[in-house]
């Protein structure tokens, strides 16, 4: 079965056959169908600005039936993600969508610098925070502490003209604490500090304010020394916890 990236120069990703994904998927759809509440689902819908239709399960009810989906299912091998996060990319309701995130935050130690292009196709289809955050700290961000070779594919991705290609590589350093690259970091605030678009602004904001949990002076120092460039939003949200 075929999918054909969205936002992406046209390349085209064959899902792996995987039992795995087999069991998965038929019971997902199965036990995520039956708990729908059309009526919820509109609201949903609505508050995530209509970018999918929606089952209408609440978080805490969506989390707790994907435990009874999983139950007693066999450790993936990088393949059986592959073919479960593309198989559930390809549903329209949303939920699908959050279960192959939790899926691949769940195993990304199993997944290797070949599964960055489809975590790419991942942020670029269907694109909203909801998904794109989660994909960018815990899974492309995974991947990228796990090679170092695919820095070189984050600095291409800063300068990407699809905004959740660019968010996506201001946040992957989120969860790095004392590891984070900070010249990196910067450079990429920087090269993005002009941006039209709310939600890399924000983006920009929220990576400087994680990382002044770890070095709140380097993040001072910097948004003093480029304050001129960095939009108000920017700011506000990168100097939030720590003052100016």
């Amino acid at each position: 079965m075929g999918v054909t990236a969205s936002g992406t120069s046209g390349a085209r990703f064959e899902v792996p056959n995987s039992s795995l994904a087999d069991t998965v998927l038929e019971r997902l759809t199965a036990t995520y169908g039956a708990a729908a509440d059309p009526q919820r689902a509109v609201s949903m819908r609505a508050y995530m600005k209509d970018v999918a239709p929606f089952l209408g399960l609440t978080t805490p009810d969506r989390r707790a039936l994907s435990r009874t989906v999983l139950l007693a299912t066999a450790a993936p091998a990088a393949a059986d993600c592959t073919a479960v996060a593309l198989r559930c990319w390809a549903l329209p309701e949303r939920e699908y969508h959050y279960f192959a995130v939790d899926y691949l935050r769940r195993h990304v130690r199993q997944l290797s610098s070949a599964f960055l292009p489809v975590a790419r196709h991942l942020v670029c289809t269907v694109s909203w925070w909801d998904t794109v955050d989660a994909l960018a700290s815990h899974v492309v961000g995974g991947l990228v502490a796990a090679d170092a070779k695919l820095k070189s594919d984050m600095d291409a991705w800063i300068e990407d003209d699809d905004l959740w290609v660019a968010r996506t590589a201001l946040l992957h350093q989120l969860r790095y604490k004392e590891t984070t690259d900070t010249e990196r970091l910067f450079a990429y605030c920087v090269r993005q500090s002009g941006h039209h678009d709310f939600f890399v602004r924000k983006a920009i904001g929220w990576c400087l304010r994680e990382y002044a949990k770890t070095d709140p002076e380097a993040v001072r120092a910097f948004v003093a020394r480029e304050r001129e460039r960095l939009a108000p939003l920017s700011v506000r949200e990168a100097l939030k916890n720590i003052g100016p």
